[in-house]
């Protein structure tokens, strides 16, 4: 072990200071980094109160292990910090409680922050890494500005281990203040003050920035500290909430919201987004909606995951802002799959507190259904994250609807009113010429190895598999310099061949081939679902995986998509459709239209493929090990029930068991209700085994949850 020296032995309050400094930042890193600890807490709360008697104002006070420069070190999320599900109306809310969450009794409701998200790794009580939330799984160690967050504790009142997360805001009064001449809004600001690189790299201090908890996750033993007690148990979300705020961390809310049945349920969750919609102007800090939450954490567990959000959340969002601007031009732009997209250029504007230039006029339908023309006095929309949209033409625009703009970086906007005229709609690729066709109201390039796809689809692949050393100024150069024809070229880049791009050295090149080297093994779902097929995202390609095993099954089920379909001896077709599609419409939420979707796909790319399963290691899907004891057995459900479908039927996939919506002989069980109607009738004659509703709760092992025995001392809706 690499000991630091001795304690100094004479009366140099400066020799001692950093003889202190030393002892703490090296016992720090083998305790909170290591869990090597080597010096008792009480040993080595002593060196703390020593040196904050001696120097109250050390930087090492501030600090526990050793922070990493803001942007310099990436965080693999032990807990994956996903987004949420999207709504902005209140039919959305409705479906939302009666059907995504089954028919969910009790939410939690916070204030959406507009803000950037932060996770908070506490260690034994004591802060050792914050880390902005980048693509979800990975993002940017900042620990370094966390702790001068003014609010952010450097222990709290708990010696375990913890990830708290939440949103870093910047309240409007100091805003206004201090950066309204200097900075858009205070998202921006927030979020690029957490990863400046000094004090003095930025426009703002973070001691200016809030943070406001809305979650906390507790690792499990394997990855906990040793010395860490073992995570306080909740039934619902609420109480982890309020167990924050005695650890001593700011929420963002905690409103409870519960109710008997759907209606009731759905007026008091609107009526809450209303009280937010009146209250958004005097906030404290800037919101843009409400998170809703269901709050019985069991039934979380129940309801899983999409891939990319929790199926038990949802953000609220308010209604969209609306703006003026002038239509100045437009630019079409060719995508992965090969869309050509028309992007307007319009004057600059402010909606919803952010600058916009370019907004999206979706296809050429769009354009046609507005009968737009360039030089157009034009309403634009933006909805949350969502890129801004034209909905409407006003009129001709004149000069004077050019005044008084700005770009976001405040310069005067001071182009000329464009001449009028009409948009023309292409004929061919703009970026490789090919010939373009029609396919409903889009217009697409079918060259798989034009630049723009090209392009595209190298980033979407690096953003799939977690490459943050390929971005869109390098993806341009890689395949305008010829070195990456098609998306294999990448396996066969070296350092040379990227260094001697511009703004290229030989450490960023180097990083790159080490990215794209770790990225050689992979599983088959991650490979399928980075290729980017048209329609197919990631929670399609696992299930896709899982099922076929193998590249060489999937591969054998591409040749077979074109086969004819067995007959008899009368000549009438056995099945409705052939192998390859019967054995990917097996597949839970894979239909006849995302089955050819699947194998089309694959096959006009079949010798990128066949190039990349050359160049890569593609396990197989590992078999989920929560399968459970209904692995292997197929239910359907019919007639009236005491709980709602959905909800029997995710009692049933959590346990391996798979759930089918008609009758065959592949059924293994029919869940019968009251008036069950034919299907309990075809189940008879076909021998299939029928189960009543008690039956299958004692086939599940389920244990019922009483909302009533909990008591909920939490802020309810009569509160506001």
């Amino acid at each position: 072990m690499n000991m630091v020296d001795e304690r100094p032995t004479g009366e140099d309050k400066r020799e001692l200071v950093s003889w202190l400094v030393e002892q703490i930042s090296h016992h720090s890193d083998l305790y909170y980094n290591k869990a090597e600890p080597v010096i008792s807490d009480t040993e080595f709360d002593a060196l703390l109160s020593q040196l904050k008697i001696l120097d109250p104002l050390n930087s090492q006070l501030e600090r526990v292990g050793s922070d990493s420069a803001p942007g310099t070190k990436k965080v693999n999320h032990l807990f994956p910090m996903r987004s949420l599900d999207k709504a902005t109306g209140i039919n959305e809310i409705k479906h939302f409680i009666s059907e995504t969450t089954s028919q969910g009794r009790q939410f939690v409701c916070q204030p959406k922050l507009d803000g950037s998200a932060l996770s908070l790794e506490y260690r034994r009580g004591r802060l050792v890494r914050a880390a902005t939330r980048g693509n979800g799984s990975r993002g940017e160690d900042v620990t370094a500005n966390a702790r001068r967050i003014l609010n952010v504790p450097e222990s709290i009142n708990w010696k375990g281990d913890c990830h708290i997360r939440g949103e870093v805001v910047m309240p409007l009064s100091i805003f206004r203040e201090k950066y309204s001449s200097i900075a858009p809004n205070p998202r921006n600001l927030a979020a690029g003050c957490l990863r400046q690189k000094s004090l003095q790299a930025g426009k703002a201090k973070a001691e200016d920035l809030i943070f406001l908890a809305y979650d906390v996750k507790f690792p499990d033993i394997t990855t906990r500290h040793p010395d860490s007690p073992s995570p306080p148990q909740f039934t619902f979300d609420s109480e982890s909430n309020n167990w924050l705020s005695s650890v001593g961390i700011e929420i963002a809310g905690n409103t409870v919201v519960f109710a008997d049945n759907d209606d009731i349920m759905s007026q008091n969750i609107v009526s809450i987004t209303e009280y937010w919609t009146e209250e958004r102007q005097d906030a404290k800090w800037e919101i843009d909606g409400v998170v809703i939450k269901l709050d019985l954490l069991s039934k979380r567990d129940l309801l899983g995951m999409t891939a990319h959000h929790p199926r038990w959340a949802l953000a609220w969002k308010f209604p969209p802002e609306e703006a003026i601007t002038v239509l100045m031009n437009v630019d079409w732009q060719v995508g992965r799959t090969g869309a050509v997209t028309p992007v307007a250029r319009v004057a600059p504007v402010t909606v919803s507190g952010v600058t916009v230039e370019n907004v999206t006029l979706h296809n050429p339908g769009e354009v046609s259904r507005l009968q737009i023309s360039i030089g157009d006095k034009v309403r634009i929309v933006r909805r949350g994250d969502v890129i801004p949209k034209i909905i409407e033409v006003i009129d001709r625009a004149n000069i004077s609807d050019m005044d008084g703009r700005n770009h976001s970086d405040g310069t005067i906007f001071n182009e000329e009113l464009p001449n009028y005229s009409s948009i023309i709609i292409p004929s061919s690729c703009p970026r490789c010429s090919t010939k373009l066709i029609e396919d409903g109201a889009f217009i697409r390039c079918s060259n798989l190895n034009c630049p723009s796809r090209l392009e595209r689809t190298i980033l979407y692949w690096c953003r799939a598999l977690e490459m943050d050393g390929i971005g869109e100024k390098l993806a341009e150069q890689l395949c305008s310099q010829g070195l990456v024809q098609s998306l294999p070229d990448l396996y066969r880049l070296n350092v040379s061949d990227i260094s001697n791009l511009e703004r290229m050295a030989l450490k960023s090149a180097t990083n790159v081939v080490n990215e794209l080297e770790a990225s050689r093994n992979l599983t088959l779902g991650k490979f399928l679902s980075a290729l980017g097929l048209p329609g197919i995202g990631p929670e399609i390609a696992i299930s896709v995986a899982t099922k076929v095993e193998t590249i060489e099954n999937l591969l054998q089920l591409v040749a077979l998509r074109t086969e004819e379909i067995d007959i008899d001896a009368e000549g009438k077709p056995l099945h409705k459709h052939n192998r390859a599609i019967r054995e990917l419409i097996e597949i839970d939420g894979v239909g006849e239209t995302v089955a050819n979707q699947i194998l089309d796909g694959l096959g006009i790319r079949i010798e990128i493929v066949l190039d990349l399963s050359q160049q890569l290691q593609i396990y197989p899907e590992l078999k989920s090990a929560s399968g459970g004891h209904l692995t292997g057995s197929t239910f359907c459900i019919t007639g009236t029930l005491t709980r709602p479908r959905k909800e029997i039927a995710l009692s049933i996939k959590a346990r391996g068991g798979k759930v089918v919506s008609s009758i065959s002989g592949n059924l293994n069980y029919l869940i019968a209700g009251e008036s069950a109607g034919s299907k309990l009738e075809d189940a008879k004659k076909l021998g299939i085994t029928i189960l009543s509703e008690d039956e299958l709760n004692k086939i599940l092992k389920l244990k019922k949850l009483s909302l009533e025995s909990s008591v909920n001392t939490q802020k309810s809706l009569n509160d506001f």
